[in-house]
């Protein structure tokens, strides 16, 4: 019992979180998910920072992950209007058609929402801007890869992402620390293959976005590890 998911189709994930107990830390990722709990769907907007749930035996969560701009292509709605909110279907799209969604996800969770996340293309422009900053480039170097000013980017993201350019960066710059953490590395060689300056930079970073210090959070990480097998 635990968390799992799988990668449908490029920048999109559905997830399942079985019944647990304890705390989960959620990290923010600059993402949009769409949720199935107890027969309803939520809109989880991009978070600024993490968020810390204390769950005791909950009824398994089934969700869809939405990569990169994809989610406001779907749902209609700006990513900074959601950001650090989760919302009902309905609060979003109405009563009668999230009702209709609603049904299908009821129905056949998994590929209701693979069919509902595949409907749509990506967003290239979002897909560009998020490699080039999970690749580490800075907001000057990826305002000038598009052709937008630093200010035009900063605008451009918003609606997209749900913050600008210097944040996005540092989520995904805060997940490429988490990803090389998982493997085992020391603390000083993932700030380093991560794109930080030092190790010091590295414990600030993981404070202000994920709200614990590396050590608590990698401790975090294998208890899940652990608690799933």
């Amino acid at each position: 019992m635990g968390y799992a998911e799988r990668t449908v189709a490029p920048g999109i994930e559905v997830w399942r979180n079985a019944a647990s107990t304890g705390q989960q830390r959620i990290l923010p990722d600059g993402c949009i998910d769409l949720v199935l709990i107890d027969e309803r769907l939520f809109v989880a907007g991009p978070d600024t920072s993490a968020r810390v749930h204390l769950a005791v035996a909950p009824d398994p969560v089934t969700g869809v992950r939405l990569h990169a701009g994809r989610g406001p292509l779907l749902l209609g709605v700006p990513a900074d209007e959601l950001r650090d909110r989760t919302v009902p279907l309905e609060d979003v799209w109405g009563s009668a058609r999230a009702r209709a969604l609603t049904e299908q996800v009821g129905a056949h969770p998994e590929s209701a929402l693979i069919d509902w996340a595949t409907s749509s293309d990506g967003d290239p422009f979002g897909d560009l801007v998020h490699d080039l900053l999970d690749r580490g480039s800075s907001v000057a170097q990826v305002a000038e890869a598009v052709g937008y000013s630093p200010r035009q980017l900063h605008r451009r993201l918003l609606p997209l992402f749900g913050y600008g350019p210097q944040q996005l960066g540092r989520v995904l710059r805060l997940l490429r620390a988490v990803a090389a953490a998982d493997t085992g590395l020391a603390w000083t060689e993932v700030a380093q293959r991560a794109g930080y300056v030092d190790q010091a930079h590295l414990v600030r970073e993981m404070r202000a976005l994920a709200g614990a210090t590396p050590t608590v959070l990698r401790a975090e990480r294998v208890r899940s590890v652990q608690d799933a097998a």
